[in-house]
């Protein structure tokens, strides 16, 4: 059986966008949840970790605006062919998605790292709960492209391929190689990606202008952004 939905809920908490500010959000717990299901809820403003979608319904706020990218009109700026000539030597594999020590070690590494340089909260992630946000659930669509520098494990970019594009789910990094532009990369080679399979879009997730980690979504253009919140039985409307 596919597409059961096991529970739904919302909850609210502070916001993990902007400060003083909290957050209502929707959830689905989807068992089973197959490729046109995901495109359908990705298409209307939903994002997915493990088994879970989820989505912003705060009643007083909409700056959480959802973006894909154009792939079929997207024309690299000089600084991102710049990364992409730092990173002649990169190598990557995709594959479905796995857990392993090497993923734990650089996924503590990465989120240290943000601790320190945008004070992000730092919880430690074992195996069992990168598995249910990573790699659970991940049906037909779900991949994870892997990035290695010398042979070594340096990146690790957590994505759905779905039908009518890519939707990004997660992507984290080794820090001691930050001058490669990694993040930059990874975006340009979802993109590259979606070329080479006749794909339209890079679901991008929330941009969110004020919210620093997420301004960065705003430098791949042309791009549009969901209007609203659609419900499922409402045709998506992208501006």
């Amino acid at each position: 059986m596919f597409d059961k939905v096991l529970r739904e809920t919302q909850n609210e908490d502070n916001c993990a966008y902007l400060q003083d500010t909290k957050q209502t959000t929707y959830y689905k717990i989807i068992e089973n949840c197959s490729t046109e299901y995901c495109e359908h809820l990705i298409e209307r403003g939903w994002r997915r970790f493990g088994s879970m979608f989820f989505r912003p319904i705060c009643e007083t706020c909409t700056q959480c605006e959802s973006l894909k990218v154009d792939v079929k009109n997207f024309a690299y700026s000089k600084s991102q062919r710049r990364v992409k000539r730092k990173n002649t030597d990169t190598k990557i594999h995709i594959r479905k998605p796995k857990v392993s020590q090497e993923h734990l070690e650089l996924f503590e590494k990465y989120h240290l790292h943000m601790k320190d340089k945008r004070e992000w909260a730092h919880n430690y992630t074992d195996a069992k709960h990168y598995f249910a946000s990573f790699v659970h659930g991940h049906g037909d669509f779900g991949y994870e492209v892997l990035y290695f520098i010398d042979n070594k494990l340096v990146g690790v970019d957590l994505v759905d391929i779905l039908p009518n594009g890519i939707s990004s789910i997660y992507f984290f990094y080794d820090p001691d190689y930050e001058q490669y532009s990694l993040g930059t990369y990874s975006m340009l080679q979802q993109i590259q990606i979606a070329k080479d399979n006749d794909l339209d879009w890079i679901y991008m997730g929330y941009y969110v202008k004020e919210c620093q980690s997420l301004a960065y979504k705003s430098r791949y253009s042309p791009y549009k952004t969901l209007e609203g919140r659609p419900n499922e039985n409402t045709t998506a409307k992208w501006i």
